[in-house]
C-alpha cells in the first residue's frame, strides 16, 4: 500500500509539472507562421512606407515641395535628425521588409505542397519574393547609397559591412534578369496572399520588367553601357511592360484599421491638419492650366482679395507656416481609408521609354520620345481621374507640347514627371534627383541645400561604428563632392 501511494504522489508531482507547463504555453498565437503570410504581411508593411504621410518615416512629399507644413517646420526645412527619420525608413525596410521576405523564402522553399499541381507554383512564388526584396533594396540604395548587403539580414551578426551602392545595384539587376526568366505564367503563384496582383503570374513579369527598366535608367549616367543593356532588354518588348493604369503595382486598402491607407491614419483618423499644398508645386501647375489640379488640390475662398476669382488653388509658403483653412490641401479622396496605395504605375514606364529614346536606346514598337511622353501624361491625368479631351487639350499648349515645350529633354521630362508624381513621393525624389528638373530650391529656413541622401542612422553610428565609419569615408567623395555621411553627397548614379 505504501508503495502504491509513492507511485500515485509521483505520478501527481508530474501531472502537476505537465499543467504547470501548459499554463506557459501561449495559446492564442500559432507556434509556426506560413511562408505565404509572411510575404503577405512584408509586402504590406513595403507599401505603407512607401504611402504613409507620417513624418516620422516618410517625408518625400514635403522634400520633393508638393506639401509644406502648417506648424511643425523641421522636415520641411529638412531637419532629418530630430524624429531619427533615417533610422526608421532604415528599420522599417530591413525588418519589416527584407527580413520578412527572407524569412518567407526559407519557409516557402522548406514548405511541401502536396496540393499543388506543379513545383512551378513554387518557383513562382520563389521569384515574387525576389522581385519584392529587389524593389525594397533598391529603395535603401537609392536613399542611401553605401548600404550593407551580403552581410545583412543574419541575426547572428550585428556588424555587417556595408557593400558598395554600385556594387548592389549591378547584383540587384542580375537578381531581377534571373526572376523574369524565372516566372512561369502558365502556373499560379500566391493568389489572395498577394495584395498586389492577387498571384497574376503575368502581372509580376510586367512589374518586374519595369522595374528593371527604371533601375537601368537610374544608372543611365554612371553607367551608360549598363544602362543601355538593362533598359533595352525590358524595352525589346512592350508588352511585358505596365502598358496602362489597369496594370499598375498597388495595393487596395481596407475601410477598416489597421488596414486602412496610412494617410487615412495619420490625417482623418488622428484629426491632425499638419499639410497643405506648397506653392511650388500649386504655383506651377496654375501657370500651366493643369487639369489634375481638382484631383490634387482643394480650392480655397480668395474673395477677400480677389473679387474676380472668388475660389482659387492657392499653395503654402514653402518652408513657413501656413494657415490650413486659408490654402490648399490635399482633397478628401486621397484621405479615404480606401485610397489605393501605389508603388509603380504605368506613367513611370512612358516616362522612362521617352528619356531612353532621348539617349538613344533601342525601344521596340517605333515610338519616339515625344509620343511615350504624350503617353506619360495621358496615363497621369487619367489616373487622377480627367478625360483623354482634357490630356489633349494639355498637351496643345505650346509650353507643354513636347516639340516647344522649353528646356532640354531632361527638362521638359523632369516637370512633368514631378508633377505626375504628386503622390509617389519617393519616386518624384528620385526622379528630380536624376533629371535635376525642376530646380527646387530650399525654404529660407532650411539647414541644408536640398536633400540628395539620407544621412546614415544614429544606431548605425554607434553601434556598427567600424563600418559606419567606412563607409562614410568611401561614399562618393570627390574633390567638388567633400562631404561624406551628409545630405549633400550625390549618390553614385546622382551625376551632373
Amino acid at each position: 500500500m505504501k508503495k502504491i501511494f509513492v507511485i500515485l504522489l509521483v505520478f501527481l508531482m508530474f501531472a502537476s509539472c505537465k499543467k504547470l507547463e501548459d499554463l506557459n504555453k501561449n495559446t492564442k498565437d500559432p507556434s509556426s507562421v506560413t511562408g505565404e503570410s509572411l510575404f503577405t504581411g512584408a509586402q504590406k508593411r513595403l507599401f505603407d512606407q512607401m504611402v504613409t504621410s507620417n513624418v516620422n518615416d516618410n517625408i518625400w512629399r514635403l522634400i520633393d515641395q508638393y506639401w509644406t507644413e502648417t506648424t511643425y517646420l523641421d522636415e520641411t526645412n529638412y531637419n532629418l535628425v530630430n524624429r531619427q527619420i533615417p533610422d526608421n525608413h532604415w528599420e522599417r525596410l530591413y525588418i519589416n521588409v527584407l527580413k520578412n521576405l527572407d524569412e518567407s523564402k526559407k519557409v516557402i522553399t522548406s514548405t511541401t505542397y502536396v496540393n499543388d499541381a506543379s513545383p512551378l507554383i513554387k518557383q513562382n512564388k520563389l521569384a515574387i519574393i525576389d522581385v519584392m526584396a529587389v524593389y525594397a533594396w533598391s529603395v535603401l540604395v537609392e536613399t542611401f547609397g553605401d548600404i550593407p548587403y551580403t552581410e545583412a539580414l543574419d541575426i547572428d551578426n550585428v556588424l555587417p559591412v556595408y557593400d558598395s551602392g554600385k556594387d548592389v545595384y549591378e547584383k540587384l539587376i542580375v537578381r531581377l534578369n534571373t526572376d523574369i526568366s524565372t516566372l512561369n505564367p502558365t502556373w499560379g503563384s500566391f493568389d489572395m496572399a498577394d495584395n498586389m496582383y492577387q498571384g497574376d503570374v503575368q502581372s509580376w513579369i510586367k512589374f518586374a520588367n519595369s522595374l528593371r527598366l527604371r533601375m537601368g535608367m537610374v544608372l543611365a549616367d554612371a553607367d551608360p553601357a549598363l544602362s543601355k543593356t538593362t533598359v533595352e532588354a525590358s524595352a525589346a518588348d512592350l508588352s511585358l511592360l505596365i502598358q496602362s493604369n489597369q496594370e499598375n503595382a498597388r495595393i487596395i486598402y481596407l475601410s477598416s484599421q489597421p488596414n486602412t491607407n496610412p494617410m487615412y491614419e495619420d490625417q482623418v483618423a488622428s484629426g491632425r491638419h499638419d499639410f497643405v499644398a506648397a506653392n511650388t508645386i500649386v504655383d506651377t501647375m496654375n501657370n500651366l492650366n493643369d487639369p489634375r489640379r481638382p484631383f490634387y488640390f482643394t480650392q480655397v475662398d480668395t474673395s477677400s482679395i480677389d473679387t474676380i476669382v472668388a475660389m482659387a488653388y492657392v499653395g503654402g509658403h514653402y518652408g513657413h507656416s501656413s494657415n490650413y483653412y486659408t490654402h490648399s490641401h490635399a482633397p478628401a479622396k486621397m484621405m479615404l481609408p480606401t485610397f489605393e496605395g501605389l508603388i509603380f504605375d504605368y506613367a513611370e514606364v512612358e516616362f522612362l521609354l521617352a528619356e531612353a529614346i532621348e539617349r538613344g536606346y533601342t525601344v521596340s514598337g517605333g515610338g519616339t520620345a515625344a509620343s511615350h511622353y504624350n503617353n506619360a501624361v495621358t496615363a497621369s491625368i487619367e489616373y487622377w481621374g480627367g478625360t483623354a479631351l482634357d490630356a489633349t487639350t494639355y498637351l496643345a499648349q505650346p509650353n507643354i507640347a513636347y516639340a516647344t515645350a522649353p528646356g532640354t529633354y531632361k527638362q521638359k521630362i523632369g516637370l512633368q514627371q514631378w508633377i505626375a508624381y504628386y503622390n509617389r513621393g519617393f519616386e518624384g525624389w528620385t526622379a528630380q534627383r536624376r533629371l535635376d528638373w525642376p530646380v527646387l530650391v530650399p525654404g529660407s529656413n532650411a539647414l541644408s541645400d536640398y536633400p540628395v541622401r539620407f544621412t546614415y542612422p544614429i544606431e548605425e553610428q554607434t553601434l556598427n561604428g567600424t563600418n559606419y565609419s567606412n563607409a562614410s569615408s568611401a561614399i562618393n567623395l570627390t574633390s567638388i563632392n567633400p562631404h561624406g555621411d551628409d545630405v549633400r553627397t550625390n549618390l553614385f548614379w546622382d551625376r551632373y
